[in-house]
C-alpha cells in the first residue's frame, strides 16, 4: 500500500559553506574577520577558474564573487554556474566596487542573486549572507518534497499492481474454457475484491493530503483482528503462489481492539508486502496476533528472507532507507516509515528482530 510521510522542513544549518572567489587573499582575510562568529565553513578560491575547479566537488550554500579579477571576470563565472544545472541553484553574491547602476544591472543579468559594494561593511554582509542562505535552504527543502512526491507516486502505481494482478489472473482463468463450473464463482469473487482494494488505494490520496498538512485523524472503530488478517492473506494469496510461498496464519480466540482500520490495514499491507519480495520462492511466511494480559494486541509478520543486518536495524524505520539491498526488487524506504508513522499515531510501536535461522519478524503492538 502506499505509504504516506508528513514532511517537515530543516531548520537552518549552523554550519553553511561559503566559497569566497577573490584575487587578493587579503580581501579574503577581510571576510574571514567579518564573519568570525557566525560558524561559517569557509572556502576560498583565489581565481574565477579556480573556482570553477572547486564547484567540481564542491557545493557551498552561497557564492561570494569578486567581479574585477584577471583573465575570468566575476560576470563570466557568474555565467557559467549560472548555466550549469548542478550550480545554476547556489545563490551568487557579487562583491563590486564599481557603484553605477549599469554595473549592478550587469550583475543581477548574469544571474547573481545579490550584491556587496566595497569596501564591505559587516553588518551587511552577514544580513546579505543569511538571506541568501535562507533562500537555498527553501529551494533545498522544495527539492526534498518534489523528490518525496515523486517517490510516493512510484510507490502508488507499484502498490497498485497487487489488486491489479489478482483482477488479471481471475480473469484469466475465467476466460479458459477448462475451468470448472464451481470455480467460476470464486474467480468473480476475486475480481470483486480486487476492484475494492483498487477503489481503497484511489481513496487514500484523500489521507495523503491530510498527512502532508500534518493532519492525521484517525477514525477509531472496534475492529476484529482475525477478520482483519484473513482478509490480507486472501488479497495476497495470488502474489504468493506465483511467488511460490506459502502464507501462513496463527490467530488465537479473537477479541476486539479499538483502531483506525483503513490506515492500520495499509500497515498490515505494508508488511506483508515487504515479506513476499524479499522471501526466497517455497518457503513460508506467518502471521500471528496475540492478546497480552495487559491489553491491548501484538501483530506479527514472520518470513525467512534476506533479513535486516544489526547496524541498520536502529535506522530501517527512516524514510528512503531501504536496509539490505536486493538486486532486480523495487526498494524506494517508504513502506516501513509510513508504518511506524502510522502505528505511532495509534500510540503504538513497531520493532523488528530476526527470525531464525534466516528471516525477519516485523512486530507491531497497540494499546
Amino acid at each position: 500500500m502506499p505509504s504516506y510521510l508528513v514532511y517537515f522542513p530543516k531548520n537552518m544549518k549552523d554550519n553553511s559553506s561559503i566559497l569566497i572567489v577573490d584575487d587578493e587573499p587579503n580581501n579574503f582575510d577581510v571576510i574571514e574577520a567579518l564573519l568570525d562568529c557566525e560558524n561559517y565553513d569557509l572556502n576560498y578560491a583565489s581565481s574565477g577558474s579556480k573556482a570553477l575547479e572547486r564547484l567540481e566537488i564542491f557545493h557551498p550554500d552561497v557564492i561570494l564573487l569578486d567581479v574585477m579579477m584577471p583573465e575570468l571576470n566575476g560576470i563570466e563565472v557568474c555565467k557559467r554556474i549560472k548555466a550549469n544545472p548542478l550550480w545554476k541553484s547556489i545563490p551568487i553574491i557579487m562583491v563590486t566596487a564599481l557603484t553605477s547602476k549599469e554595473d549592478m544591472a550587469k550583475c543581477l543579468d548574469a544571474g547573481a542573486s545579490d550584491f556587496l559594494s566595497k569596501p564591505v561593511n559587516g553588518l551587511e554582509l552577514r544580513a546579505r549572507i543569511k538571506s541568501m542562505i535562507r533562500i537555498k535552504q527553501q529551494y533545498d527543502d522544495l527539492q526534498t518534497l518534489l523528490q518525496m512526491r515523486e517517490d510516493m507516486v512510484h510507490m502508488i502505481v507499484h502498490d497498485l499492481r497487487n489488486p491489479l494482478t489478482t483482477i488479471l489472473l481471475s480473469a484469466d482463468l475465467l476466460s479458459d474454457p477448462a475451468l470448472p463450473e464451481n470455480r467460476k464463482p470464486e474467480k468473480i469473487e476475486r475480481i470483486t475484491r480486487g476492484g475494492h482494494r483498487l477503489q481503497s488505494l484511489i481513496d487514500s490520496l484523500l489521507l495523503m493530503a491530510k498527512i502532508e498538512a500534518g493532519k492525521m485523524v484517525l477514525k477509531y472503530t472496534s475492529a476484529d483482528l482475525n477478520q482483519i488478517c484473513l482478509s490480507l492473506v486472501e488479497d495476497f494469496e495470488a502474489i504468493a503462489v506465483q511467488k511460490k510461498l506459502k502464507l501462513c496464519l496463527d490467530l488465537p480466540e479473537s477479541k476486539p481492539i479499538n483502531i483506525d482500520l483503513p490506515v492500520f490495514r495499509r500497515i498490515l499491507d505494508n508488511l506483508l508486502s515487504n515479506s513476499i519480495k524479499f522471501s526466497p520462492a517455497n518457503s513460508q511466511i506467518i502471521i500471528s496476533v496475540e492478546y497480552p494480559e495487559v491489553g491491548g494486541a501484538n501483530i506479527s509478520v514472520a518470513d525467512m528472507g534476506v533479513g535486516i543486518n544489526e547496524d541498520i536495524k536502529s535506522v530501517i524505520f527512516e524514510k528512503y532507507e531501504i536496509g539490505t539491498f536486493v538486486s532486480n526488487t523495487s526498494q524506494l524506504g517508504l513502506g516501513l516509515a509510513f508504518c511506524k508513522l502510522a502505528i505511532e499515531a495509534h500510540g503504538g510501536n513497531i520493532t523488528v528482530q530476526n527470525n531464525e535461522p534466516n528471516g525477519s519478524i516485523f512486530t507491531i503492538s497497540i494499546p
